[in-house]
Formats: structure tokens, C-alpha cells, sequence
């Protein structure tokens, strides 16, 4: 499992003009899934995300977690966070899950996360083709893979 956190002011996600998500001062996860992830990875990764402290304490030191400012969270799945580019010029997303599997990670992910935030996570649409937008705080971008636990 993949994932590349941004700390936003606020991110938004769009179907077809419509807002599906929204969440003020919090995190926009975008995720991604391959076939040999498992529900350790999904647990692992939403412990992580809820306590990673990325937000700014009172002496603008990065002290504070989402949980700790009592941020949000908006999950989009990005399955081009497997995109292989070691031949040509055209990526090959060979790697990432299918639908039948992806989805149904997907879906454990946000429970995972709003068990450990303690609130409603907000999402995309999987699979669709999504509109967002963000305003970055800081900018702060994190890319977290779980094959590589630090």
C-alpha cells in the first residue's frame, strides 16, 4: 500500500461537478493498493497517518498529529501510485490492484482510519474520474509506502 499525505487548509473532491468530499484544515490522503497488500498493511498505515505529526504547535515545530488539531481527513484512491515508468515513455500499472480487490481495501481503510481519528473520514469516488482540489499548508507532501515500515 502506497499513499502520499498532503497537509492542506482545506481539499475538496469533485464527480461530475459535484463535491463528494470536503474537509477543512486536515490531510488529503491519496492511496493506492497492489494484490499482495493485507489488512496488517491497512492497520499499520492508518495508525501511522492519525498519529504522524506533521501539524505546527505553538512554537511552529512540526509536533502535532491530525488527531491532536482535530483535523479531517479526505481519502482518494490513486491507482497510479504503482505506475511503473522503467521502460519507454507510457507508465504501466501493472502492479496495482484490480477493482475486486482494490475496493474492498479501500473501504477497510477509511473504517481503519475512522476508528483511530474518532470521526467521519471524507472521500472520492473509487474509480471515477475525480476533481480535486487543494490548498497545500506548507507545502507539506509525505509519501508512505508499507513495504518500506521505518
Amino acid at each position: 500500500m502506497r499513499v502520499i499525505i498532503q497537509r492542506v487548509n482545506y481539499a475538496s473532491s469533485k464527480v461530475d461537478g459535484t463535491v463528494t468530499g470536503f474537509i477543512n484544515k486536515g490531510l488529503l490522503v491519496l492511496a493506492g493498493w497492489e494484490k499482495t497488500d493485507n489488512d496488517e498493511d491497512l492497520e499499520w498505515m492508518s495508525g501511522k497517518i492519525v498519529r504522524l505529526r506533521i501539524f505546527n504547535d505553538e512554537k511552529g515545530l512540526m509536533n502535532l498529529s491530525v488527531q491532536e488539531i482535530n483535523g479531517e481527513i479526505l481519502v482518494v484512491s490513486q491507482f497510479t501510485l504503482f505506475a511503473s515508468t522503467k521502460k519507454g515513455n507510457r507508465p504501466s500499472f501493472i502492479r496495482s490492484a484490480k477493482p475486486d480487490f482494490a475496493i474492498p481495501m479501500y473501504k477497510k481503510f477509511i473504517l481503519n482510519l475512522e476508528k483511530e481519528l474518532g470521526k467521519l473520514v471524507k472521500t472520492g469516488i473509487f474509480g471515477a474520474d475525480m476533481k480535486i482540489n487543494l490548498e497545500n499548508d506548507g507545502p507539506v507532501t509525505i509519501f508512505i509506502d508499507s513495504r518500506d515500515k521505518e
